[in-house]
């Protein structure tokens, strides 16, 4: 929570899994809900992510994930419009904390992790927002 001229500012999450209603316009619909701007998608929660670009699809970006990993095994990376691969560095640091991360547009990716959420596997995404 952050404070500006008198207004509360809250970080925003929602505490549990829904799939994604809806996407674009620079955000994304879910649970009844509205969020502009990219999504960080966990096992404890969705959460408003200040990632802009794939030039923001480094490690440290992806610290809440690491504290999640023993719950996740494959991340679906949504990085906007089109497919742009994720780079190395981040690749190993996945693959070390053993979950399979799979890039692609950010419309494949929200179908494919609403998928796997019906499912119930153990699924983590992070999405770009598209226009």
């Amino acid at each position: 929570m952050t404070k500006q001229a008198g207004i509360e500012i809250h970080e925003a999450h929602f505490p549990g899994r829904a799939p994604i209603d809806a996407y674009g316009n620079g955000g994304f619909r879910f649970a009844d809900m509205s969020h502009r701007g990219s999504l960080m998608c966990l096992p404890s929660g969705i959460y408003g992510w200040d990632v802009k670009t794939t030039k923001d699809l480094v490690s440290k970006n992806f610290t809440r994930l690491f504290d999640e990993a023993k719950d996740i095994e494959i991340l679906l990376v949504g990085t906007g419009d089109y497919l742009v691969p994720i780079q190395d560095l981040l690749r190993r640091k996945l693959r070390k904390a053993a979950i399979s991360a799979d890039p692609m547009a950010t419309g494949a990716a929200v179908r494919t992790y609403n998928v796997l959420v019906a499912e119930g596997r153990a699924v983590a995404a992070v999405f770009l927002a598209v226009d």
